[in-house]
């Protein structure tokens, strides 16, 4: 191992288990998971079949469902909970956790009810903590099959992110590093709106040059979003920007792309949840988004179409003809 400090992982879906696979090679590394199955099979057998068919773990994997054994006596906390329950879990871990400890979270969303980012809770639940996010265009499956990718781990403190940054990359998964968390954690976030836009245009037959403009556009939009609130305009010209919108969108093991693909064929919302196994976090997050476009006072044409036919205001076939009508001024105008 390359490294003797402790590291714990919560969630056991498809990229914190991979996360944890890799870190596993590097450092002593317990993943945390509520389904005890899910536990007992990682323990015994080295897979999660559940939400990674067919890969084999690091078998120095170690995985528990009792959340003090996992968090009271690491060096690094790593937090792969959806969005909605990030807050719930900080809440029941913080006992057990030691100060100083440095918190980084995997979560691509925004809480619906605060609009927080997730390092902004972890501050909030858990002061003193350094924070930090792994973000980028990083599809589990493919990185558990040994293709190569690259990742940015981004937080404040250079020295920090410089000393982890060796623990995460593994093997053919190269991590840089960057100290705008803002700008990386919202370029996590709004890719998933407009993946949804890109599957709903798939869905009913779009082509590539249709695929392109609207993630070109998508883009733009991020980046005014981003920028507005604190970020780096550069940061979403880069792996956490524009390489993890293009995997997002383009992917057929994306998530969010599948919910628009499916609402572009003329599924219901809740239909399409119902049926999935993982969460889309382009769907629990973009009532957030547009609250925050909103308040920032940033147009968002498409995150905005995206947002009324999730919410059944609106059909897919009508926002789409919609944004192919939108009138178009200097590219460097919203819209």
């Amino acid at each position: 191992m390359k490294s003797r400090i402790r590291v714990g992982l919560l969630g056991g879906g498809s990229w914190g288990t991979t996360v944890a696979s890799l870190v596993a090679r590097n450092a002593p590394t317990t993943l945390w998971a509520r389904d005890q199955a899910t536990v007992d099979e990682i323990n015994q057998h080295h897979t999660n079949e559940k939400y990674l068919p067919g890969a084999k773990l690091c078998d120095r994997l170690k995985a528990t469902a009792d959340i003090e054994e996992a968090v009271s006596n690491v060096d690094l906390l790593v937090m792969g909970v959806p969005s909605q329950g990030f807050r719930g879990v900080l809440e029941q871990l913080a006992p057990h956790l030691r100060p100083w400890v440095p918190v980084i979270s995997l979560t691509k969303g925004l809480e619906l009810d605060t609009r927080m980012r997730m390092t902004e809770i972890i501050k909030q639940v858990l002061p003193g903590h350094p924070v930090g996010v792994l973000t980028g265009p990083n599809l589990a499956r493919e990185i558990m099959a040994g293709q190569a990718a690259a990742g940015v781990l981004a937080m404040e403190d250079d020295i920090i992110v410089r000393e982890l940054q060796s623990d995460f990359r593994s093997g053919l998964f190269r991590v840089y590093t960057n100290n705008d968390v803002i700008g990386c954690e919202l370029g996590g976030v709004l890719k998933n709106i407009i993946a949804i836009a890109v599957g709903m245009g798939d869905g009913q037959g779009a082509g590539d040059n249709t695929r392109s403009a609207l993630i070109t556009r998508g883009l733009a939009e991020a980046t005014r979003l981003g920028v507005a609130m604190g970020g780096k305009a550069e940061t979403f010209a880069g792996l956490a920007g524009m390489g993890d919108m293009i995997a997002t969108c383009i992917s057929p093991q994306s998530r969010n792309r599948h919910v628009g693909v499916e609402l572009g064929k003329g599924r219901k919302m809740e239909d399409i949840i119902a049926d999935m196994v993982m969460v889309a976090e382009g769907v629990k997050s973009a009532p957030a988004v547009m609250a925050l476009a909103e308040e920032y006072d940033v147009e968002m044409p498409i995150a905005s179409d995206v947002y009324r036919v999730i919410n059944g205001s609106q059909s897919a076939s009508n926002a789409f003809r919609g944004l192919l009508r939108v009138s178009a001024g200097a590219e460097s105008d919203p819209g």
